[in-house]
């Protein structure tokens, strides 16, 4: 096989506008409701034909390269499945920063299933497509989706939402990654799913997208991590108009009208500490 065959297709991240954990289920993992919109910061997953066997490279020093990383986990499942390719390599270039909160690895996943499905011309049903995706990881069928979405369940049960309000955001990474396992720990939640009845939310204008903006982890982290409360007052202080948390953590985002805005807000805030900080769009 020719190995400079393959297909690239960008990796976006992703915001947690509104994340809120329930009871724990009997396989370990939490019931959750959450609003996630996929955001212009990404990285770049290129996929090419191989002789045989899977290789993922990456230029994100600590990212493994084994079956544990989200690509290679992705690719076995599609190869298992389609019976091809024999061979496959997947090229990750990293943008997105590690234990952030904002799908890095998931949204890489993602983006080997579609490399995989050009690269062979075979296409699993979106039912079959979902069900590997959530094998990979709980975030991996909302990056399949690739539009703003309800997700519940484990994050496998994906409705879309109604999304009419462009923002800009800052998203600011402090120089500490998060465990989602300590994470979960730390919130103590017993058993049992969300409250049955409610109905999908809409986001048609700033009053209904910044009332919306809340996330259960900011609880867990207070006391361990004040850094998350600093940084979320600081983007407010900054013209943001909603902050918060994505995912797990460590990542917080504030969300602007205007790109102008977003970019005056990062020359605000300061940048002792080892933080990085990116401005992104919804997509």
């Amino acid at each position: 096989m020719n190995a400079s065959v393959g297909f690239s297709f960008l990796a976006p991240a992703k915001l947690n506008i509104s994340l809120k954990v329930f009871g724990k289920r009997p396989d370990g993992y939490h019931y959750i409701k959450s609003v996630m919109v996929p955001v212009s910061l990404h990285d770049e997953v290129v996929v090419e034909e191989a002789d045989t066997g899977i290789r993922v490279e990456t230029d994100a020093p600590g990212v493994p390269i084994d079956e544990t990383n989200t690509c290679h986990r992705a690719a076995a499942l599609f190869m298992e499945w389609a019976g091809a390719p024999k061979g496959v390599r997947v090229r990750i270039k990293k943008r997105i920063p590690a234990e952030a909160g904002l799908g890095g690895g998931s949204s890489d996943a993602a983006g080997a299933f579609k490399g995989l499905i050009a690269l062979t011309g075979r296409a699993p049903d979106r039912e079959t497509l979902l069900g590997m995706a959530a094998r990979v990881g709980a975030d991996v069928p909302f990056f399949t989706m690739g539009a703003p979405a309800l997700a519940e369940g484990i994050g496998e049960r994906l409705t879309p939402v109604e999304w009419r309000v462009p923002f800009h955001a800052l998203i600011v990474k402090p120089p500490f990654g998060l465990s989602t396992g300590e994470g979960y720990a730390a919130l103590r939640r017993g058993t049992g799913g969300p409250p049955a009845g409610e109905a999908v939310p809409a986001f048609r204008t700033w009053d209904d997208l910044v009332p919306a903006v809340a996330n259960d982890f900011e609880g867990a982290w207070e006391r361990s991590r004040p850094e998350i409360g600093a940084i979320k007052e600081e983007l407010l202080s900054a013209g943001a108009r909603a902050a918060g948390l994505s995912g797990s953590g460590s990542a917080v985002f504030g969300l602007f009208e205007t790109a102008e805005a977003a970019r005056n807000a990062r020359g605000m805030l300061s940048r002792e500490g080892g933080r990085s900080m990116f401005t992104a769009r919804n997509i």
